[in-house]
C-alpha cells in the first residue's frame, strides 16, 4: 500500500503538472471508484487545479478558485500518474482528469478488488471528512508522540498504522520503524520509557525521510525496505534471520535478536503472541 513517502513523492511530482492547464473533462471509469455524487466530476471542467497536496495518505487537488477539492486515496493497489499530451495513456483508467493541453491525470488499480477511491467536495466538506486523522507522522516530535502512546494501552504495530492516532504510516513502514527503533511490534505503548519514546520518534522521522528521498530518486521497494517483505533473509544490522507473523490482511516482519530479545513471536491465528 502506498504510504506517506510514496504519496508525498507523487505530490511533489504532480504539483507543477496538474496546474498547467484548465480541466477539460473529468470522469469516473468504474462504478466503485467515485465515492461522492454532488458536486459531480463535471463541476471541475473549466477550472484550474491549484496543484497537489497531501493529508496523511490522501492526495488532494484543490481548484485555484478555492471552491472544490479532488481527493484520491490509492488504498492497496492504486496508482496515479500524469500522462503528457501525445503519450500512451491507460486504456481504461478508474478515474481520469483530462486537461485542455491534452495531458491526463489517470488513476489505475491492479487486482480484482477495486478499493481506490475518489471524492469531490468543498474545502469545508473535506475538512469534515478528514477530521478523524491524527497529526502527520513526519511532523511528530518526541513530546507529541509520547502523548499519543500514553492515551491507551495498545500494541505498537497496530498503533503506528492507526490513522486516527497518527497519519501516514502503514504496514510496511511500521515494520521498518520498529526495526530501526529496536522495539517489538507487540510492545505495549504505555510501557515505553522516555528513552524508548525518543528512539521511536527518531526512527519515525528518520525512516520516513530516508524513504522519501529514495522515492524522489525513483528507487523501488528493494532499495527502500530493509525489513518489510524480507522474512527469511539475514537482518542488515545483526545478521539474525528475519521472521514474520502472518495476519489475514498483512504480515509483520521483525528481527528476534534486535527487537524481541531473541524470542520468536507466534502466529496470532494459532497461539497467544509472546511479548
Amino acid at each position: 500500500m502506498p504510504e506517506l513517502p510514496e504519496v508525498e513523492a507523487w505530490v511533489r511530482e504532480l504539483d507543477p503538472l496538474v496546474s498547467r492547464s484548465p480541466v477539460e473533462r473529468a470522469r469516473s471509469g468504474h462504478v466503485a471508484t467515485l465515492k461522492t455524487f454532488e458536486p459531480p466530476p463535471a463541476a471541475l471542467e473549466g477550472r484550474t487545479l491549484e496543484g497537489a497536496r497531501r493529508r496523511g495518505k490522501n492526495l488532494l487537488f484543490p481548484t485555484e478558485d478555492g471552491e472544490l477539492v479532488l481527493r484520491v486515496h490509492l488504498m492497496s493497489a492504486g496508482r496515479l500518474r500524469y500522462v503528457e499530451a501525445g503519450k500512451k495513456a491507460p486504456a481504461k483508467p478508474m478515474f481520469q482528469v483530462r486537461f485542455a493541453d491534452g495531458g491526463e491525470l489517470d488513476l489505475t488499480e491492479g487486482g480484482k478488488k477495486k478499493r481506490a477511491g475518489v471524492w469531490l467536495s468543498t474545502p469545508e466538506g473535506l475538512d469534515a471528512e478528514l477530521a478523524h486523522l491524527g497529526p502527520d507522522a513526519l511532523d511528530l516530535d518526541a513530546a507529541a508522540l509520547g502523548g499519543i502512546l500514553a492515551r491507551e494501552r495498545r500494541q505498537l504495530h497496530p498503533l503506528l498504522r492507526d490513522q486516527r492516532a497518527l497519519a501516514g504510516i502503514g504496514r510496511a513502514h511500521a515494520n521498518e520503524i520498529l526495526w530501526e527503533a529496536r522495539l517489538s511490534p507487540f510492545r505495549l505503548s504505555t510501557e515505553l520509557g522516555e528513552r524508548e519514546v525518543a528512539a521511536l520518534a527518531t526512527a519515525i522521522r528518520g525512516d520516513l525521510t530516508r524513504a522519501l528521498e529514495l522515492r524522489l530518486a525513483g528507487r523501488a521497494d528493494a532499495d527502500v525496505y530493509r525489513v518489510h517483505g524480507r522474512f527469511g533473509e539475514p537482518c542488515a544490522r545483526c545478521g539474525d534471520t528475519l521472521r514474520r507473523v502472518d495476519f489475514e490482511e498483512h504480515t509483520i516482519t521483525y528481527c528476534p535478536r534486535c527487537q524481541t530479545g531473541g524470542r520468536i513471536l507466534k502466529d496470532r491465528r494459532l497461539s497467544r503472541l509472546l511479548r
